[in-house]
């Protein structure tokens, strides 16, 4: 069936819903229900409220939900109408006799979607333009099990640096400088996510006084499609190497081919929008800043009429972003760009900032910039990377010395749970391959993190617990 004609049907099925939904109102439909047995995760089951009929169930939800039940989204009847007629009557008399509970888990128990995604799908029905959503992404992708998010440490393309040179001269290219198993983990994720430490230009001067500026040519973006990529982190202290020309041409090369970005925009509005992904009915937001440089402003920061960057030095800005995401989704990532460079314990301003971003909803938070790997935490019940160190990288001609490095993945299980992973990884002439249990480098990586850590614990598969 083509997009447009389910388009017509479901706008069908949505408007005779809302007729026939409006004489039950007034007249009430006089059919008895007969519950469905649901649990809701990690909670006692509540309290159920009795439902008579469709009228009533329509009242329980407009007049009882608490603003956690609905998503803190203005639903009304029309989008009661639209689950009526997506899922049917059963579907939402279950739903409102849950109305007075503050978990709104049922909506994805009943109808395989978060009540954010329902209402997503409202207001794209609907024609309601309650949010912008040109940085919201639908994948489509059938889910057998957890969703599965990988994210990286710093990648350069940039030209002239050792890396980049032994690319090029390898036959397949990219796909030469990660081993196969990795490039497997990589294009398997439903979701990956790099840290873009470069610019994408031709353009401009590099920054007098900066030790290390980094371009590519705006042509090597395919081999991001090539690694599985699936969005950017653009918050660096790399990104502005080349000014403002280089900067907004690295924007450009990113939007003309559809690669979704964040942490850095035209104005401070575009830098505060995070990307938002909906995948097997959740809905996850990732939100990035960097608080680099902490000393020296090479990098611009975004103004309300100035391009640049997304700094969180003073998290104030960035933290109204990740609250704003806590209201629009399921889940919130938070990907900041913080820390000393060469240092493998991670600092006060980072666990400072890292408080900040809990108390404002970020649900995981992974760090980058140091050049090495430091240690994951728990934060109350936030597992914390604070930097996955370089992944692919090099700064001059010369290949650089092998180092540790690995791969966050965070997994969402069909109840709703997160679960964090480290997946080692390790660097050597221009290859970064992952690795494996049998290595010694595998438990080498593991044990180095786990003596830093004081909260948390990377266990043989590289899941991560709380201590």
């Amino acid at each position: 069936m083509s997009e447009l004609k389910h388009r017509l049907m479901r706008k069908c099925k949505y408007f005779a819903a809302i007729l026939l939904s409006s004489v039950l109102l007034f007249i009430g439909c006089g059919k008895s229900f007969s519950a469905i047995e649901i649990t809701t995760k990690n909670e006692p089951v509540p309290q159920r409220i009795v439902i008579d009929d469709l009228a009533d169930a329509w009242d329980n939800i407009l007049n009882n939900s608490t603003k956690n039940f609905i998503g803190s989204h203005p639903v009304d009847e029309s989008f009661l109408a639209m689950v009526t007629a997506e899922y049917g009557e059963d579907v939402i008399q279950e739903i409102a006799s849950y109305a007075n509970f503050e978990t709104p888990e049922i909506w994805y128990q009943l109808t395989g979607k978060s009540i954010h995604v329902l209402w997503y799908d409202y207001c794209i029905e609907s024609g309601i333009q309650n949010y912008a959503y040109d940085k919201t992404y639908v994948i489509d992708d059938d889910i057998d099990g957890d969703i599965v998010m990988d994210f990286t440490g710093d990648l350069s393309l940039a030209e002239g640096v050792a890396t980049t040179t032994f690319m090029d001269h390898q036959k397949n290219g990219i796909e030469d400088c990660f081993s196969e198993q990795l490039l497997r983990e990589m294009r398997s994720a439903d979701i990956l996510m790099i840290n873009n430490e470069f610019a994408f230009t031709n353009r401009g001067a590099a920054l007098p006084d900066k030790a290390y500026t980094f371009r590519a040519d705006p042509s090597r973006i395919n081999l991001l499609r090539k690694l599985g990529t699936d969005v950017v982190s653009v918050a660096n202290n790399h990104v502005y190497d080349y000014g403002e020309t280089g900067f907004l041409d690295t924007l450009d090369t990113l939007e003309n081919d559809g690669m979704p970005y964040m942490g850095a925009g035209r104005n401070i509005y575009d830098a505060m929008e995070p990307v938002y992904f909906i995948i097997d009915g959740r809905k996850i937001a990732i939100c990035s800043a960097t608080q680099i440089e902490r000393t020296l402003n090479f990098t611009k920061e975004a103004t309300n009429n100035e391009a640049g960057v997304l700094k969180c030095l003073h998290p104030e800005f960035f933290c109204e972003e990740i609250k704003e995401a806590k209201r629009n989704a399921d889940y919130v990532i938070v990907f900041p760009h913080w820390g000393t460079e060469g240092s493998a314990n991670y600092g006060a301003d980072q666990s400072s900032l890292a408080r900040a971003f809990v108390e404002a909803g970020a649900d995981v938070i992974i760090g980058g910039h140091t050049h090495c790997l430091e240690t994951v935490e728990y934060m109350d019940n936030v597992p914390i990377y604070y930097s996955l160190g370089n992944y692919w990288f090099s700064i001059t001609g010369t290949m650089p010395s092998d180092y540790d490095t690995g791969l966050a993945q965070i997994r969402i299980s069909k109840e709703g749970d997160i679960e964090a992973y480290f997946l080692p990884c390790y660097f050597s002439e221009g290859v970064t391959s992952l690795l494996n249990e049998k290595d010694k480098a595998y438990s080498d990586i593991i044990n180095d993190l786990n003596n830093l850590s004081s909260t948390a614990k990377i266990d043989t598969q590289g899941h991560i617990i709380k201590k």
